[in-house]
C-alpha cells in the first residue's frame, strides 16, 4: 500500500488545520465523556471534569515535549534550550506525557476532593481511548515508522521514502484499542474498580508490554545509539511495567487484608 496523505486537513490564508491537531483534540474530548459516563456510573460530580481536562491537557502536552526533548534529543535541546517551546515543530514522547499526566492529576487531587489512586484507575481506561487516536494521527502524518518489511500489509510511507515498512503505528493503535475494550470489560463485569490500583496497574502492564514488543518493529526514534539489543522506547516502558505490576500486587493484597 502506498501512503501520501497530506499532514494538512484545511489551509485558508495564514491558518492551517492539521488532522493531528484534529485528532489529538478529539482524543481529549472522547476520553473525557468517557470519564463523563463513568462519573455518571458512580454518582460523582460531573462539573468537576471541566477542571481535571485542564490539568490533563497541561501535563500530556508539558510532559510529552519534556519527555521528548529529554530522552530522545537532549545533545540538541539543551544546546538549543529556547526549541523546547517549539511544539509547533513536532516532538512528543508517550512516556513523558504518561508522566505529566500523573503529576497534573496528583496536583488536582491535592485541590479537590477526590481520592488519586481512584481517579487514576479511571483515567487510566480513558487514556487507552486516547491511544487510538494519537498514533492514528502519526499514522496520517507519516511519522514513527516501522522498519522495512515484506509482510503483505507493509506500507510504503512515500514521504519518507520508498521502501515498504511495518505500520508501526496502526499496531499501537490496535493494541489501545484492544486494552481499552479490555479496561472498559473488566471495570464493568468485574470487582477491579473496587480495588485501588488495579485498573491503572493491568493499564501499565498492557500497555507497555505491548509499547516495548512493538519498538522491535519500529525505526529508531531516539537522536543517539545505546548499542544495545533494546532501544530507548523499551528501556523506558520497562519501569512503568514494573510499577503496573507492583500495584496490581498492592491491590490484590489489600483486598485480602480487607477481606478479612
Amino acid at each position: 500500500m502506498l501512503w501520501n496523505m497530506d499532514p494538512e486537513l484545511i489551509s485558508l490564508g495564514p491558518i492551517t488545520i492539521h488532522y493531528y491537531g484534529v485528532l489529538f483534540a478529539a482524543a481529549i474530548f472522547s476520553g473525557l465523556y468517557y470519564m463523563r459516563w463513568i462519573f455518571a456510573q458512580e454518582n460523582q460530580p460531573v462539573e468537576s471534569l471541566d477542571n481535571l481536562l485542564i490539568y490533563a491537557v497541561i501535563g500530556i502536552v508539558v510532559g510529552a515535549r519534556l519527555g521528548h526533548c529529554l530522552f530522545y534529543e537532549p545533545a540538541y535541546y539543551l544546546s538549543n534550550p529556547i526549541e523546547i517551546l517549539m511544539i509547533n515543530k513536532g516532538g512528543l514522547a508517550s512516556h513523558g506525557g504518561g508522566l505529566g499526566v500523573i503529576l497534573a492529576v496528583w496536583l488536582y487531587t491535592k485541590r479537590n476532593n477526590f481520592n488519586l489512586m481512584w481517579l487514576l484507575d479511571r483515567l487510566a481506561i480513558a487514556t487507552a481511548l486516547f491511544g487510538i487516536f494519537v498514533r492514528s494521527a502519526n499514522f496520517i502524518n507519516s511519522e514513527i515508522v516501522g522498519k522495512p518489511t515484506d509482510v503483505p500489509w507493509g506500507i510504503v510511507f512515500q514521504r519518507i521514502d520508498n521502501i515498504a515498512r511495518h505500520p508501526a503505528q496502526l499496531y499501537e493503535a490496535i493494541a489501545y484499542l484492544l486494552i481499552f475494550v479490555a479496561l472498559t470489560v473488566t471495570y464493568k463485569t468485574t470487582s477491579a474498580k473496587h480495588k485501588k490500583g488495579m485498573l491503572l496497574g493491568l493499564f501499565l502492564i498492557m500497555t507497555f508490554t505491548a509499547r516495548f514488543i512493538i519498538e522491535f518493529f519500529k525505526e529508531r526514534q531516539a537522536a543517539y545509539d545505546l548499542s544495545i539489543l533494546l532501544n530507548t522506547g523499551q528501556l523506558l516502558s520497562i519501569p512503568f511495567f514494573m510499577v503496573g505490576l507492583g500495584l496490581v500486587f498492592w491491590a490484590l493484597k489489600s483486598a485480602n487484608t480487607e477481606a478479612k
